[in-house]
């Protein structure tokens, strides 16, 4: 199908975009790369009158490290995530989800706040942000707030974000021990199940783990249950084993589609949890 009629408007910075939306009275969508939106456009799943370009922003889109703490734009383009060479030595898990993105063309115009604000159930993003406990730098006409990845995904398509807001940015601690495993869907490379794991060890001890979910259910959300297994113990595959095999306990909602049933989702989300474990207990060793 074809969309319906739009204006095209190029905003210079934030708070022109802010304002474009503001006059826009409701009517407007904010586009980088289009991934999210367009197609929404085309099957009229979405109308707006205007579209408001944000992808050539100043210094929207960038990764760089300060006080301890890594920050991505949100203009950044997943191709951009995938091959920075900061993500690859102090985050890889990053990158390693990044590079999982759709094909060459997707990740060289999709950019990371158009995904996380779109929120696809199958997104790869999600279960990262949640293993970092990422912030979410989010700037509206009342100012600036600062959301955790936690609170950001409420529901299926649905983030904390309101409508005259711009997520500007994402903030985390860098976690080399962290690893990304998903099962994709063959044509989409979507995740039927994707999961994130981020360790700290201590002598040979998890101190603590996050474990981010995506592909499997209406929305992202974190295994609680497998975390609590791990903490205080010793890493070893042992463990590791043992608390994957209660990873798809209590997780609700489960997606059932043509792609996967709910029973074999639940399923894999044992074995992609425990891929996820192994690699990132790899990265300690190596």
């Amino acid at each position: 199908m074809i969309s319906t009629a739009f204006e095209y408007e190029r905003a210079t910075s934030l708070d022109d975009a802010l304002a474009k939306l503001a006059a826009a009275g409701g009517a407007g969508k904010l586009i980088a790369g289009g991934h999210s939106l367009v197609p929404l456009m085309k099957l009229r799943l979405s109308e707006p009158t205007v579209l408001i370009d944000i992808a050539n922003i100043p210094d929207f889109a960038g990764i760089r490290e300060a006080d301890g703490r890594i920050e991505i734009g949100a203009g950044t383009t997943h191709h951009d995530v995938a091959i920075s060479a900061l993500l690859r030595a102090r985050c890889p898990v990053m990158a390693e989800a990044a590079a999982a993105i759709g094909d060459q063309q997707v990740r060289n115009r999709g950019t990371l706040g158009g995904s996380l604000a779109h929120a696809d159930p199958a997104a790869d993003y999600p279960a990262v942000m949640l293993a970092l406990d990422a912030d979410f730098h989010l700037k509206g006409t009342n100012g600036w707030r600062v959301v955790k990845a936690g609170d950001f995904f409420q529901g299926m398509l649905t983030v904390d974000l309101a409508p005259d807001e711009i997520l500007a940015k994402v903030t985390f601690a860098p976690v080399r021990a962290a690893a990304y495993a998903k099962l994709h869907q063959r044509a989409s490379r979507f995740a039927i199940v994707g999961v994130a794991a981020a360790l700290a060890v201590s002598d040979g001890t998890i101190s603590s783990v996050r474990i981010g979910l995506t592909g499997a259910s209406s929305s992202p959300s974190r295994l609680e249950n497998v975390e609590a297994a791990l903490t205080g113990r010793d890493a070893t595959a042992g463990a590791f084993s043992a608390a994957a095999g209660i990873a798809g306990d209590g997780v609700e909602d489960l997606n059932e589609d043509i792609h996967a049933s709910a029973d074999y989702r639940r399923a894999m989300i044992r074995v992609f949890t425990r891929r996820a474990l192994d690699g990132a207990l790899a990265r300690i060793a190596g």
